[in-house]
């Protein structure tokens, strides 16, 4: 049974009725998504850095290995979301991991449609294998992780870098991944009744924004379409509660058939990119816990 905190995060957004994916504006959105930040915990440090060109930011817990680096990209349906939204969520899993985070501010549309996200992404990655927080230096370990719409760009941006022969990351873990933007999963319908934050009209509106007349099926926009092969292993949470459930659990079936380890997390009642609330609710934080966990399995040991 879910804890009382979440319970009363949960009726906050009911009585909300969805303000932040169903505003009149992309500006209004915008705005909304930046109020729900939490503070920054202490004992972390930021530096902001340009990656290769995109602006980003070192969010570092004490401690934490400066070689063993993670690249967390935000959600948002690619519309919206920014380092500020984001940070106290890199900062949990910099404690949780021991790794070093970089946060990536890629583009967003309406005002840079599609591919515009995954250049960002794949060049910061690239960026962070062989930059630290430090200054240059070969990565001991790498990770990219994100959410939503940063948890397909997750997929895609290893897509990328696997076709442009960059080596894989260590693991990645994708949480509450949008991977399907032509939006064909079951739960669209049978989770409908019960997701307090996403609808059908926000996820077609982001899509459409996003895509920019692309096909919606394009297997670097909807990596559920796409080859899967020569992936690391995944972590791929999600909420029971989400419409978007289906989007995690086809990706990890196209993964494990593909050849790739893929770790399915099913967190019961929890709504979609539940992990962002680890301030506020318990379950947050023991699904952070799990991603520093799987890191620090994957986590190469040097001497």
């Amino acid at each position: 049974m879910a804890s009382a905190e979440f319970a009363a995060v949960l009726e906050q957004f009911r009585s909300a009725g969805g303000e932040i994916l169903n505003a009149a504006t992309v500006e209004e959105q915008r705005a909304a998504y930046e109020a729900m930040a939490f503070p920054l915990p202490e004992a972390t440090t930021v530096t902001p850095v340009e990656a290769n060109g995109v602006p980003c930011e070192w969010i570092v817990a004490a401690g934490a290995n400066p070689d063993a680096r993670l690249a967390y990209l935000h959600g948002g349906g690619y519309v919206i979301g920014n380092l500020n939204t984001h940070r106290h969520l890199s900062a949990a899993i910099s404690h949780a991991s021991g790794c070093a985070v970089l946060a990536v501010d890629y583009r967003l549309a309406p005002e840079h449609p599609y591919p515009a996200a995954v250049e960002d992404a794949l060049a910061a990655y690239r960026f962070l294998r062989e930059n630290g927080p430090n200054g240059a230096g070969e990565a001991s370990s790498t990770f990219i992780a994100g959410d939503s719409a940063g948890g397909g760009l997750t997929l895609v941006t290893m897509l990328a870098a696997r076709d442009a022969g960059v080596p894989m990351p260590d693991a990645a873990m994708p949480l509450s991944a949008w991977t399907d933007l032509a939006g064909t999963g079951e739960t669209l319908e049978t989770r409908r009744e019960v997701d307090p934050l996403v609808t059908d009209a926000a996820l077609e509106g982001m899509a459409s924004q996003y895509l920019n007349g692309v096909d919606a099926k394009d297997p670097m926009a909807s990596p559920l379409y796409a080859d899967l092969s020569g992936l690391p292993p995944l972590l791929m949470q999600v909420g029971d509660a989400e419409v978007l459930l289906s989007d995690t659990t086809r990706v990890v079936q196209n993964a494990r058939d593909a050849g790739v380890e893929a770790t399915e997390e099913i967190w019961p009642e929890m709504f979609h990119v539940f992990q962002h609330f680890c301030q506020a609710f318990p379950e947050g934080q023991e699904a952070v816990d799990r991603i520093g966990e799987f890191a620090k399995a994957h986590m190469k040991v040097t001497s």
